[in-house]
């Protein structure tokens, strides 16, 4: 599936209306350079913003906006800008973005900075005349070579055009810009690690407090956000907020759109930008065209490896945070994922367990030991030659790398879809356990979590 038909697989037409986000892609699926961006209204709500608006006025208008993260946490942009100091001698601070796109089944920032690398730059100069930053960086996923190289580009075009550098279009204001590609960890995702890993250390999530916009950068105030986040910039500064509020469907607490898509054994599988309050059910029979022949739908996912499953009775829920909060999981990263009728809920866990135990910092006891464990009682079962006990192991497992458990979010991210299989697919799971035998008398009484000696 290649990233041109991510871009063009929408089956309405792209407006600045209706899409801000997607509507100058190409339908060639080739980067939009500087000068067919400034053509297309690029740039034009960075001048505005350097010449008309004061910091606070930007930070007001996207907390008015309703402008949330686009990682997967939520959180109020507004309000999270608000949070840096207002010292005005403090003057070194920096904006990050967040490029380290390593969720599995997502790839919604990849097409943004492939394909439209001037419209982050012209988001995080807005963003950092908001937040007074002097100094920025994508920190990008090192996979992504194709987004480096445009990336790169982009940004010389942008110094080129004195976009970016010393006194920006006669503002007073300076804003340099760089690229800086990760070594490959999905721990890298948490604005900490990545800070840590900017610096040169070993991305290990740092503990909070002191947050970012306090202690972040070599010290120094610091504002992480999102790829997708920062791209709906430029357009909440150039059409306000009215506007940006009306995008999103009757039902939505969240405003704006948002890129969503599906894979799996779909007709057509891809990436749309659709508006917030949006059904699942659209979004996976009208665009993604439902199930290939000889598949029916078993569960889904909402939004990346690190949401719990779904069954096909849910998927009249909204597309926004609280929509998907009813049906008891997360929007995450709004990309879904269709499970077919033929996968074995057991072996996709264990697959999903595998990669979250690699990736893990093993910073912290729970996440270190967890789950890895969590992956020996699932090949045990996959095998057929799991106890009785594993199951209840696995369920405490769960409760034990929950939220609050964990020094950061990605052993209780990597259990939710453990969780959540287990609710619905049960029966799965108990056919992985074989049958009793005598020799397991000895372990009667034994709590479930000291059977450790059989690994």
């Amino acid at each position: 599936m290649s990233l041109a038909s991510l871009g063009t697989a929408n089956r309405t037409p792209r407006a600045p209306e209706t899409h801000p986000l997607t509507w100058r892609l190409r339908d060639d699926g080739q980067p939009v350079w500087i000068e067919e961006y400034q053509a297309k209204q690029g740039y034009e709500a960075a001048r505005r913003a350097l010449g008309q608006m004061s910091p606070d006025e930007i930070v007001s208008t996207v907390k008015d906006a309703g402008l949330k993260g686009r990682g997967g946490a939520g959180f109020s942009t507004g309000v999270k800008w608000g949070l840096m100091p207002k010292d005005e001698s403090m003057n070194i601070r920096y904006l990050l973005c967040n490029a380290d796109e390593m969720e599995p089944n997502t790839y919604k920032d990849r097409l943004l900075m492939e394909q439209l690398p001037h419209l982050l730059i012209e988001g995080m100069i807005i963003s950092a005349k908001a937040l007074k930053a002097y100094r920025g960086y994508i920190f990008l996923r090192g996979e992504y070579v194709d987004a480096a190289i445009h990336l790169r580009r982009a940004v010389e075009e942008a110094k080129a055009a004195g976009l970016l550098g010393k006194n920006i279009q006669g503002s007073g204001f300076d804003f340099e810009l760089f690229v800086h590609t990760g070594a490959g960890r999905y721990i890298c995702g948490e604005e900490t690690a990545l800070i840590n890993s900017l610096e040169g250390r070993r991305a290990n999530p740092r503990a909070k407090p002191p947050f970012p916009a306090v202690s972040g950068v070599w010290g120094k105030p610091t504002c992480v956000n999102n790829v997708e986040t920062l791209c709906n910039v430029p357009a909440i500064i150039g059409n306000g907020v009215a506007w940006y509020q009306g995008l999103a469907l009757p039902g939505s607490e969240d405003h704006g759109t948002k890129l969503m898509g599906f894979s799996g054994k779909v007709n057509n599988p891809g990436l749309w930008e659709l508006p917030f309050g949006i059904t699942a059910r659209e979004l996976f029979e009208n665009y993604a065209g439902g199930m290939k022949a000889g598949y029916r739908l078993k569960a889904w996912q909402p939004g990346g490896a690190g949401t719990g499953f779904l069954l096909p009775e849910h998927l009249d829920a909204q597309m926004y945070a609280g929509g998907i909060g009813k049906v008891g999981t997360r929007m995450g990263t709004g990309l879904a994922m269709a499970v077919d009728d033929s996968v074995n809920m057991v072996s996709l866990l264990r697959n999903m367990e595998e990669f979250f135990a690699r990736e893990s910092c093993g910073w912290c006891t729970p996440c270190r030991d967890g789950l890895p464990w969590s992956v020996k009682l699932l090949r045990a079962l996959e095998r057929g030659e799991g106890q009785p006990e594993d199951l209840a192991t696995l369920e405490q497992l769960c409760s034990f790398l929950g939220p609050g458990k964990t020094f950061c979010a990605h052993a209780p991210g990597a259990v939710e879809p453990l969780g959540s299989a287990m609710k619905y697919f049960r029966s799965e799971f108990e056919a992985g356990v074989k049958a009793p035998h005598d020799n397991h008398k000895l372990f009667k009484g034994i709590q479930p979590n000291l059977l450790g000696e059989r690994w």
